[in-house]
């Protein structure tokens, strides 16, 4: 329930002056390619980064970073509000206390630990709660909860490039990360991975405009570490899974990794199981192999700036202590971010016991660093199918499998989607031995019968892994791969433990378990969601669940659960209600030409220049990389260990050659051996500097970071790139309208955000082509609704059969996608004002960036260069025409005032430098700029556009 908490603060942020991002949320639904879902979590992910700084959820909590109640408005003692107001923490425990959990205001969270507070506030250690509630985890790791079908695998391809994206302009910031692991849970490699590969697939520009969208794209680079297991014999040369991610050294300057990879065969090895003092034991060999079987994770954890992403988080319960070893380690390099987890199924087994007391101890069966959440029903009707539940009270589970495989059959027998594929539906069996020898032999029996007509061997998979009695079928695993594509003709699919989870097959229509062995218990709401996922957008699609009383049972406990609802609000979901936009090309009407300007363009020339003073480079390496003070690390066990270095306590023998042989092996040989020995006088005195002798014996230094000093003398072997920046003003045109982009029909949850109406629309496209003229009989019921005092209702009629009065003055596409209303007011007052029509003026709305080529290039003045700021895309475009030439243009920019900080900078390049220049290029005042804010009041910025515009298009003299 933490969820709650994040998402009020975090929407009291994005309605505040203070977010940044409002207007990346805007191009992302305006893309309109995301769910609603997905947005909704980009939203949490962006406030947790920006806002919160990516800390760790329990130092969040404890700081009061979601506190949102009004201690003034609370009933509680003068004291206990005091308190509050000097320890967020109190408050911000005590508000999770009293979430509300029913409709009843009194149906709160935790009774007793609201009384608790209430009655001993300064006796709680509330930093050990908070601690104690996130798993005494220390690093940020927070938790998307999502149902299947919503889109996971495109949600975790948006954060990461979010990431980059954020990543490129702040590139000291650490809250966002520079490379990304993504581990598969143990157990659906072969299910999970290939879905992950789909992250490759993912178009950027749906969540980034360009051209940051493909420079980031190209910036990425992909690995799939598939090696089943390490080799402990093996060496880095010849392990691929060490070799992919070691070619990427030197990792200083690394940006843009994405490994995938599976989370137990790779990462967590039994090795772990020894603890700090048993490595200590070790004999040299096993010391060896250990070290030999920890090379990946030692190579990972120097990765910079490192996020963890794990899809179907849940199933990593079982080895999450070996996984939170691993990450725990990682943290010591300094370099890590974050672990972002994704599940479908957010909750405990066993309820999570945290003490509050001797005499109180709070119950938690919910993952707790949920930090998003979605419910399953609100994406039934929307993007996924409606269920229809049938409960059958028979106890022969050959008769259920008949029941639900002749109802499939009479309503889906003939079903195709619009992608080619058949509706098609799973009969989960307990056993391979109940499949072959009772379920199958009864499918076939059904399915021959003249009313259905159907061959076995063409409509009927079996797929099981197989045994030495019953061998898998043949060519099983290629059919079954292949069941959401069109060319297969298979209707019912058998299946034994394969297909409840993980499994995409949004063909999948139905869903049989006809006995409680048919699948395990907490699996069963999973399972019988295999068929939810929607095939074609906007249709009600349904799905049928066929399903004895015992299992029926468990659907709907754990609905309850987990849900929080049963199994009729299953079946009756909480669509939102989308509607369809069909949009029209109106230029050839509006006979509107190309926009002609002048766009500033700076080329970067990249060049090389190798250091020519490599020795002054070396004998500077140890510069900044000495420790002072006490210095904090993190042993196997994730106990903290402090260290004075004040005091030299350096253990690892130290020899000069072996050290230069680890510094070329790290460059993974791009500096040999023999290219070092060419400096062995400056390396020998960095040596000496960060090594110490005691009882004859050399050792490395506990005063310097030497990982740091053997990266810097490593730089000093790398080419220094420099760019050099040439600037030119080039002409350019563009049209204000991209039509082959003008795609029908757009989906919208929002319709008001189009403008004209509906109706406007459809009387304007007919009055375009001769159609809208109004027939004697509509004028006789016009007049008959007249006669009987129904004047809206003839208005409305009338207005149907009358044209749009400013349709030739705007509207070069039908309809306009707005960003708010705002930018809708200054539409309808422009062309309404007097000075825009005497002056016979046209207006355009110009402000969606998918559907128009008129983007200017902003860029700002840095000293001695210029900076690129990224297109501009105007909101509007007043114009005169001179003849059929476009002889002014007006652009206007309406901005709400929360956005206005982010955008001075373009508003400067526009005022200052684009405006000026344009008019200096062409000789005469073509372009002016007129920026509108709305904190200023209506009548101001209606005086204000008509004053520009009486100005600006006055009559040349």
């Amino acid at each position: 329930m933490f969820y709650s908490l994040i998402e009020k603060k975090r929407d009291e942020w994005f309605n505040s002056s203070e977010c940044t991002v409002n207007e990346l949320i805007t191009y992302i639904e305006a893309k309109g390619k995301l769910r609603d879902a997905q947005i909704d979590a980009i939203k949490t992910y962006l406030f947790l980064k920006i806002k919160c700084g990516n800390k760790s959820l329990w130092q969040l909590f404890y700081e009061g970073a979601f506190n949102t109640i009004d201690i003034n408005q609370l009933e509680i003692k003068q004291q206990l509000k005091e308190f509050f107001a000097k320890n967020p923490c109190a408050l911000s425990l005590y508000q999770y206390a009293v979430i509300q959990t029913g409709k009843n205001k009194d149906e709160i969270l935790s009774p007793k630990l609201e009384k608790e507070i209430k009655d001993n506030f300064d006796s709680i250690n509330y930093k050990k709660i908070f601690q104690d509630i996130f798993n005494n985890v220390q690093y940020t790791d927070y938790l998307y909860s999502l149902p299947m079908g919503a889109g996971k695998t495109f949600l975790m391809a948006s954060f990461i490039y979010l990431d980059l994206y954020f990543a490129q302009i702040e590139p000291s910031n650490k809250s966002f990360s520079h490379n990304f692991m993504i581990f598969a849970p143990s157990g659906l490699k072969s299910s999970i991975i290939p879905s992950l590969k789909t992250i490759q697939k993912f178009d950027p520009s749906w969540i980034i405009p360009e051209p940051a969208a493909s420079n980031i794209k190209r910036l990425i680079k992909f690995e799939i570490l598939d090696q089943t297991k390490t080799d402990n014999k093996s060496n880095k040369i010849k392990n691929p899974n060490v070799q992919k991610i070691a070619q990427y050294q030197p990792y200083e300057d690394l940006f843009g990794l994405v490994a995938i990879t599976n989370a137990e065969k790779v990462i967590l090895d039994d090795t772990l199981n020894y603890d700090e003092n048993q490595i200590l034991l070790l004999s040299k060999t096993d010391l060896e192999k250990y070290k030999t079987s920890n090379e990946l994770r030692s190579l990972i954890a120097k990765i910079p700036n490192l996020s963890i992403f794990i899809d179907e988080v849940h199933h990593t319960v079982k080895e999450e202590n070996r996984l939170r070893t691993v990450v725990t380690d990682w943290t010591k390099s300094g370099h890590f971010n974050s672990v972002v987890g994704f599940s479908g199924t957010p909750y405990l087994e066993k309820a999570n016991m945290i003490k509050i007391k001797d005499n109180l101890v709070i119950r938690n069966k919910d993952i707790t660093n949920v930090v998003y959440y979605y419910a399953l029903i609100n994406g039934i009707g929307n993007f996924l199918k409606r269920p229809v539940v049938r409960i059958s009270n028979s106890n022969n589970s050959l008769e259920i499998a008949e029941y639900g495989i002749r109802e499939f059959l009479d309503k889906y027998q003939n079903k195709i989607y619009a992608n080619g594929t058949c509706a098609k539906i799973a009969l989960y069996c307990g056993s391979i031995k109940n499949l072959e020898e009772k379920i199958y032999p009864k499918v076939c029996e059904i399915i021959r019968e003249t009313k259905y007509n159907l061959n076995p061997d063409e409509v009927v998979l079996k797929f099981y892994r197989g045994t030495k009695e019953y061998p898998e079928p043949p060519n099983a695993q290629l059919e079954f791969d292949s069941l959401d594509k069109s060319i297969s003709k298979i209707k019912i699919v058998l299946l034994v433990q394969i297909g409840k989870e993980g499994w995409d097959c949004k063909s999948l229509t139905g869903v049989i378990l006809t006995q409680e062995s048919d699948c395990k218990t907490n699996m069963i709401l999973q399972t019988s969601c295999r068929c939810l996922r929607q095939v074609d957008k906007f249709e009600d699609e349904t799905a049928i669940i066929y399903l004895n009383e015992g299992n029926a049972r468990i659907l709907n406990e754990q609905l309850q659960k987990q849900q929080h609802i049963g199994i009729n609000e299953f079946q009756s979901g909480g669509k939102r209600k989308i509607y369809q936009i069909y949009r029209y090309n109106r230029m050839d009407k509006k006979n509107l030409p190309p926009i002609d300007f002048y766009q500033l363009r700076v080329h970067s020339d990249t060049l090389i220049v190798k250091e020519s003073n490599i020795s002054k480079l070396i004998k500077e390496a140890t510069q900044d990389t000495k420790y002072f003070g006490v210095i904090t690390t993190q042993n196997f066990k994730g106990e903290l260990i402090e260290t004075n270095v004040a005091k030299e306590c350096g253990a690892e023998r130290a020899y000069f050659n072996l050290w230069l042989y680890n510094i070329s092996k790290s460059s993974f040989n791009t500096i040999t051996l023999q290219e070092l020995y060419k400096y062995e006088k400056e390396l020998k005195s960095v040596f000496d500097e960060i090594t110490y002798q005691h009882d004859k014996i050399i050792y490395f230094s506990s005063k310097y970071d030497t990982q740091k000093i053997e990266a810097n003398i490593r730089k000093a072997f790398s080419p220094t790139i420099t760019f050099e920046t040439r600037e030119e003003i080039i002409p350019d045109n563009a049209n204000l309208l991209i039509v082959e982009k003008l795609t029908n029909p757009i989906e919208t949850f929002k319709p008001e955000s189009f403008i004209p109406t509906k109706d406007d629309v459809e009387a304007i496209i007919k009055d375009d082509h001769g159609e809208l003229s109004i027939t004697e009989e509509v004028k006789t019921s016009i007049n008959v609704l007249r006669a009987n005092g129904l004047n809206s209702e003839a208005d409305k009629l009338e207005q149907k059969y009358k044209p749009n009065a400013n349709k030739d003055k705007t509207y070069h596409y039908l309809p306009y996608k707005t960003d708010s209303e705002f930018e809708q007011k200054f539409l309808n007052d422009i062309l309404a004002s007097r000075p825009f029509k005497d002056k016979k003026l046209e207006v355009y709305y110009n402000g969606d960036e998918v559907l128009t080529e008129f983007t200017i290039k902003t860029y700002k003045w840095n000293e001695h260069a210029w900076v690129y700021l990224g297109n501009y895309t105007p909101d509007f475009i007043i114009l005169k025409r001179t003849t059929n030439k476009i002889d002014k243009v007006l652009i206007v920019e309406t901005k709400g005032e929360g956005f206005a900080k982010n955008f001075a900078e373009k508003k400067n390049f526009m005022e200052k430098f684009f405006i000026p220049k344009n008019n200096e290029k062409f000789g005469y005042e073509k372009f002016e700029f007129l920026y509108l804010q709305d904190d200023v009041s209506n009548s101001e910025r209606i005086n204000i556009t008509i004053d520009k515009i009486e100005k600006f298009f006055k009559e040349n003299i």
